[in-house]
């Protein structure tokens, strides 16, 4: 192989394309399984962003080749997507062989019998109103499901949510007909049978907390009718948080508590009295954005097998209920699902298996089988059965995420993930640094990992290095560094972006004149802040980023309508707090480029936000560019659309900091430049 060319920083030739990135963005989801086949969703950007059902039937093998066998299930002009809390999550469930759905147009639930075409089930909804159905379990004879059912009225009050049995049965005129179960809380989750379907347990929460911050896991005996009586509260206390509440096949409770500080996992003992059952310094859930999601399931021989996160590193394992411990089983995989993804445990052909999410460094995400070890298979073998993007790149190319820690606040530590440039091809001239890019995730309660990304080494290889921040209140490292943020957002995250780049620069890394920071959604608001009340970044990318703190309190969707309370400060008691941290009632504070991206459809983050900055930014004369995309809502799903918006980025980098990338680019407007 010959020498690398000696080239600029940022003008590196680089076969990671933006359409490449966006081939490898389809979003794999919500695995699950039935019988011996294995369900997942794929939300496709080159179909408009539909969510697709697919489904692989066994093959004999624990995973086999890609594609082999795999089949969608929901046919064309079918999403399956649920809006419930907007973030939706849940959208589907099997039950042997039959599945109800989800479907994004009207929300309704269908349902689609193996080689069927979908049928709705809940009727159509009232002009002007909706109804959202997610996060659904169906009783053994099929005949009824409890979910929770999402009422936005028509008058555009405040959405009830509530969980409801709806019934399945075919036979006289009851399809779809809907029994409130459980009312009068703000919100509800995770909907539950014991395995002699005499009890339900959910999940409750009210204003102003998020579900991470306090949450209680509901127990109610059900009567013949499928009725809830003797309602009371089995887990939960003010502060702490429950997650994935299952029954297991011995009857008990199991579920996920930060009692300890830690996500962990717990079970009801026969005292009533809640068990640690694999106490560690470790995560076993994740904040619940998504309904829906999972971290453990059970084996057929009633043990668990369970995943958690330590340090951005995922782990697997297996627990006995009947003693406390966890095994550990070693995995070719960093990464395991996310707040959407997760996993389902059945007995497949070659024994015990769990099919999930999984990454690593050097495989992005994919939809996965992994045998578990018993008397019959006693290697952990895996296999893949999609892969989100079918991709290759030569890892000449990729860059590999290297973790770093370092001091913030009063002797705190915030941590990240620092990718440097590489290509196989290129170099840089040992008489110049190059530029840093800072990203910051949204959330923000998200957790960024090593998992291989192509939106990241679509940079690197370009000769663009990366730092991935995990600032205080990402989650993945315990409850306190998730608290840390608590009344401080907008402080602590930018402050924490900013000593990153600083510990990269003063280690001779990066340019410390040609720093910027990008991020999306709470990440692009920690990008607005850092541009507007620091001088240390020479740029800066919004994706859908908050502005006005005040205006987002008032004006966004319930299940968020308050998470701000805890976040910055009661809400309007502290308006001063709001406007003292937002970027658009400071704008004299801006010096630098800034290109801002906005879907017209947003619910969650209005566009008035971006265009409010636009406007401040043009009446200061600061550089600025305001791209605007039809159809798109909070996170960009279309594959022309995620094309156009990473090569402006680069664009807009390239005049601001300057260097010639070798991409032809369409061009952007930068007013003021």
């Amino acid at each position: 192989m010959p020498n690398p060319t000696i080239a600029p920083y940022g003008s590196w030739r680089s076969p990671i394309t933006a359409e490449l990135v966006s081939a490898a963005g389809v979003r794999l989801s919500s695995v699950s399984a039935d019988g011996g086949d294995v369900y997942w969703i794929e939300g496709r950007p080159l179909e408009a962003g539909r969510n697709v059902l697919v489904r692989r039937k066994p093959d004999g093998s624990p995973g086999g080749s890609p594609d082999r066998s795999n089949e969608d299930v929901t046919p064309e002009g079918f999403n399956v997507r649920t809006t419930v809390h907007e973030y939706g999550g849940g959208a589907y469930v099997v039950h042997e062989g039959n599945v109800y759905f989800s479907n994004f147009e009207d929300q309704r639930i269908y349902r689609q019998s193996q080689g069927g075409a979908p049928e709705p089930v809940t009727p159509a909804p009232d002009a002007g109103s909706s109804m959202r159905f997610a996060d659904g379990r169906v009783t053994a004879d099929g005949k009824a499901m409890y979910c929770v059912r999402e009422t936005h009225p028509a008058d555009g009050g405040e959405a009830v949510n509530e969980i409801v049995r709806v019934d399945l049965n075919r036979s006289g005129n009851r399809l779809g007909e809907q029994t409130r179960v459980a009312t009068g809380r703000d919100f509800y989750a995770a909907p539950r049978l014991s395995p002699d379907e005499r009890r339900l347990s959910w999940l409750t929460w009210d204003h102003p907390n998020m579900p991470w911050d306090t949450s209680f896991l509901v127990v109610a005996d059900l009567d013949e009718h499928g009725g809830a009586g003797n309602v009371r509260i089995a887990a939960g206390r003010d502060g702490v948080s429950i997650y994935q509440p299952e029954w297991g096949p011995d009857g008990r409770l199991y579920f996920v508590s930060d009692e300890s500080g830690w996500w962990n996992l717990y079970t009801i003992g026969d005292d009533g009295e809640a068990m640690a059952l694999a106490p560690m310094e470790a995560e076993f859930g994740h904040p619940m954005w998504g309904l829906g999601s999972a971290t453990y399931g059970f084996l057929p021989d009633g043990r668990l097998l369970v995943t958690w996160s330590k340090d951005a590193i995922a782990g697997m394992g297996i627990v006995d209920p009947t003693r406390t411990g966890v095994t550990p089983l070693d995995i070719p995989f960093t990464s395991l699902g996310a707040s959407y993804g997760n996993l389902a445990v059945f007995d497949g052909a070659g024994g015990p298996t769990v099919a999930c999410l999984a990454a690593s460094s050097n495989a992005s995400s994919a939809v996965v089988t992994i045998s578990i070890p018993d008397g019959r298979s006693p290697d952990i073998r895996s296999g893949v059965l999609k892969r989100g993007g079918d991709v290759s790149v030569d890892p000449g190319y990729l860059s590999a995420a290297e973790p770093i820690s370092f001091p913030v606040g009063e002797g705190q530590t915030s941590h990240a993930l620092w990718y440097p440039p590489k290509s196989r091809d290129f170099d840089g001239s040992p008489h110049e640094k190059p530029p840093l890019i800072v990203m910051s995730h949204g959330g923000p309660t998200s957790q960024t990992d090593g998992a291989l990304s192509m939106g990241v080494q679509f940079w690197t290889s370009r000769g663009i290095g990366i730092v991935d921040v995990n600032y205080r209140g990402s989650s993945g490292y315990g409850r306190a560094y998730r608290d840390a943020l608590r009344g401080a957002w907008g402080l602590a995250d930018a402050e924490d972006c900013i000593a990153a780049a600083r510990y990269l620069a003063d280690r001779g890394l990066v340019d410390p004149g040609r720093m910027a920071i990008r991020g999306g959604s709470a990440g692009g608001y920690t990008t607005l802040v850092a541009l507007t009340f620091h001088d240390v970044f020479a740029a800066g990318a919004s994706y859908y980023g908050i502005a006005d703190l005040s205006a987002l309190a008032e004006e966004t969707h319930k299940f968020e309508s308050r998470y701000l309370d805890g976040l910055v400060a009661p809400y309007p008691e502290g308006k001063d707090v709001y406007d003292a941290r937002s970027a658009i009632k400071h704008v004299d504070g801006l010096s630098s480029p800034l290109i801002l991206f906005q879907g017209l459809d947003d619910k969650v983050v209005p566009p008035d936000q971006a265009r409010m900055m636009a406007d401040a930014l043009r009446e200061k004369g600061v550089p600025f560019a305001l791209m605007e995309f039809e159809g798109e809502q909070h996170g960009f799903r279309k594959a022309e659309n995620a094309v156009r918006s990473l090569e402006a980025e680069l664009y807009f980098y390239s005049r601001v900091l300057g260097f010639e990338p070798a991409d032809e680019i369409r061009p952007v407007l930068i007013e003021g430049l």
